[in-house]
C-alpha cells in the first residue's frame, strides 16, 4: 500500500514517511515535532520522532529552544531511554535529568554501560548523586561509586566495568560453552582478556580467533601476550594517544596492583578526541568550551576574564607607541606601517603557537626534541621574515619614496618574526613545564610579546637609525 492510500495519515506522519534520514533533523521537520507537542499531541509527536536513532533524538533535544524542552520531553517519554541521554550534550542532558527523581535517574543509568552511567550522574549535587546511588541495585552502585572515585577525566572514570575475562588454563571449549551459558553477560565486546589467578591480565584473545580455533586449544596457545595496559589514573587524553598510536579496538584498565578493573573502547575514544580537540581550539582563543548550549553566565565569565588580560596587554603595547609619540608626529608613514608589523609578526606567532600546543597534546614535542624544535622554529621565522620583509620594505620605498623607511621596516619585519617565531615555542613549553594548560594562555602572553616588540622594533629603528628623532 503507497503512501497516497493512507488519506487518514496527518501532516506529520507523511513528512516523516517522506523525509530520508539526513532529512530528519532540518528545520522543517523540527517544527513540525514541536508543533505536535504544542498542540498537545503526543502521540504524533512520537510518530515523528520514532524512526529516528538515539543520537538523532539527542540532536533533536539539541535543537529544540530551551523553553520547549520539557514539554518535548514529556511528549517523548516513552523514547527518552539511556541511549539517547548518552548521547545528549552535557548541558541539555543536565537540564533534562534535573526535571527527573532520583528513581527515574537510577533506572536510566541501570541500563546503561558504567561509563556512560557516570557520564550522567557525575556533574549531579552530591545529594541528589546519593539519592540516585541509593535507589540502584548494590552492584550497580558499587561500580558507579568507584567509578567517581577517581579523578575526573582519567581512565578511571573513562572505562567500562561489563567485560569478559577467562582463567589462562581454560581451552577454547571452555570460553565458547561460558559465553553461552550466561545471559547476564556483556553482550558488546571485541576481544576476551585471558587473567592469571590474581586477575592480573596475562593476554588478549580475539573473538575471531577463538572462533576459527578447535575447542581443545587452551586459550594460553591462542592469546596474544602483548598488550597495552591503562592505568587507571591516567588521563583521558594520555589514553586517547595510546589509542590513537598503537590502533587499538580496547585496552585492559589495570588498578595500582596491575589487577584488571575495567576496559576501554574505542567508541569512547573517538569522543575523546574530538572533545580535546574541540577544547583545545576554543581554549586558544579564549572562548571558553565554546558550547552554544552553556549557560550564558558560564560563557560570560569564560570569555571576559581573556578580553581584560588583552586589554592590560595592549595597555602595554600603547605605552611603547606613547614613548615614540614625538617620533611618530614628525613622520606619518610610522604610523601607517607600524600596524603591518605587529600584525604579521601576530600571525607569525599564532601559527607557531598552534603547532607547538598541538605538538605537546600529541607527544611530538617533549623535553628531548624541544632544542631542534626551536632551532627549526628560528630557521622558519627567518626565511618568513626574510621574504616578508623584502616585499613590505620595497613597497614602502617605492609608495613612500624613502629607500631608509623601507630598510626599517624590513628590518622590523624580520626581528618581529623571530621573536614572534621564539614566543610561540617558548611559551607554550614554559606553560607545559609549570604543568599549567598552554592551549588556555597562551595567545594572551604571545599576542603581547609581538604587538609589543612590533612596536618596539619599528618604531625604536626608525630612532636608533636616525629616520626621525626621538622627539
Amino acid at each position: 500500500m503507497t503512501e497516497t492510500e493512507l488519506p487518514e495519515a496527518d501532516a506529520e506522519t507523511q513528512l516523516a514517511n517522506q523525509l530520508d534520514r539526513d532529512d530528519r533533523l532540518k528545520p522543517d521537520f523540527v517544527q513540525a515535532v514541536l508543533h505536535a507537542v504544542h498542540r498537545s499531541d503526543a502521540e504524533g509527536a512520537r510518530a515523528l520522532v520514532e524512526p529516528l536513532h538515539p543520537a538523532d533524538i539527542a540532536d533533536l533535544f539539541e535543537l529544540t529552544p530551551d523553553e520547549d524542552r520539557a514539554a518535548l520531553a514529556h511528549a517523548l517519554s516513552d523514547l527518552l531511554d539511556a541511549d539517547v541521554f548518552a548521547e545528549m550534550n552535557d548541558y541539555v542532558r543536565e537540564d533534562l535529568i534535573d526535571a527527573l527523581t532520583p528513581g527515574e535517574v537510577a533506572d536510566l543509568a541501570s541500563e546503561l554501560d558504567t561509563d556512560d552511567a557516570v557520564a550522567i550522574i557525575e556533574d549531579m549535587d552530591v545529594e541528589d548523586q546519593r539519592e540516585v546511588l541509593r535507589a540502584l541495585d548494590p552492584d550497580d552502585r558499587a561500580a558507579i561509586e568507584e567509578a567517581l572515585s577517581f579523578p575526573e577525566e582519567s581512565a578511571g572514570r573513562l572505562m567500562q566495568r561489563e567485560l569478559i575475562a577467562v582463567p589462562e588454563h581454560w581451552t577454547v571449549g571452555d570460553t565458547i560453552d561460558y559465553l553461552r551459558g550466561h545471559e547476564e553477560l556483556t553482550t558488546d565486546f571485541w576481544e576476551i582478556f585471558v587473567v592469571d589467578p590474581a586477575h592480573k591480565p596475562v593476554g588478549t584473545c580475539q573473538l575471531s580467533w577463538i572462533l576459527r580455533t578447535p575447542r581443545g586449544i587452551a586459550m594460553a596457545d591462542v592469546m596474544k601476550r602483548e598488550q597495552t595496559l591503562i592505568p587507571v589514573d591516567m588521563d583521558q587524553e594520555e589514553v586517547a594517544l595510546r589509542f590513537q598510536k598503537y590502533a587499538l579496538i580496547s585496552a585492559a584498565v589495570v588498578d595500582g596492583g596491575g589487577r584488571l578493573v575495567g576496559m576501554i573502547t574505542v567508541d569512547d575514544i573517538v569522543h575523546i578526541i574530538q572533545q580535546e580537540a574541540g577544547e583545545d581550539a576554543l581554549l586558544l582563543s579564549g572562548a571558553g568550551e565554546g558550547d552554544i548550549n552553556e549557560p550564558l553566565r558560564e560563557t560570560y565569565a569564560a570569555r571576559v576574564r581573556w578580553l581584560v588580560a588583552n586589554l592590560f596587554t595592549a595597555l602595554l603595547a600603547s605605552s611603547v607607541i606613547a614613548v615614540f609619540g614625538g617620533a611618530i608626529e614628525q613622520m606619518v608613514a610610522l604610523a601607517i606601517l607600524m600596524p603591518i608589523v605587529a600584525s604579521i609578526g601576530g600571525n607569525a606567532g599564532t601559527q607557531t603557537m598552534a603547532v607547538a600546543v598541538r605538538a605537546l597534546a600529541t607527544n611530538q614535542l617533549t623535553q628531548s626534541n624541544t632544542v631542534r624544535t626551536i632551532r627549526r622554529e628560528i630557521i622558519v621565522a627567518l626565511m618568513n621574515g626574510a621574504t616578508i620583509a623584502l616585499l613590505l620594505g620595497a613597497a614602502a620605498w617605492a609608495f613612500f619614496g624613502n629607500a631608509h623607511l623601507g630598510g626599517v621596516i624590513a628590518a622590523a619585519i624580520v626581528i618581529n618574526v623571530l621573536v614572534a617565531g621564539l614566543s610561540g615555542v617558548l611559551v607554550p613549553v614554559a606553560l607545559e613545564r609549570l604543568n599549567q594548560d598552554p592551549a588556555v594562555a597562551s595567545s594572551v602572553f604571545v599576542t603581547m610579546v609581538t604587538d609589543t616588540m612590533g612596536f618596539l622594533a619599528f618604531l625604536g629603528l626608525a630612532v636608533a637609525t636616525g629616520l626621525v628623532p626621538l622627539a
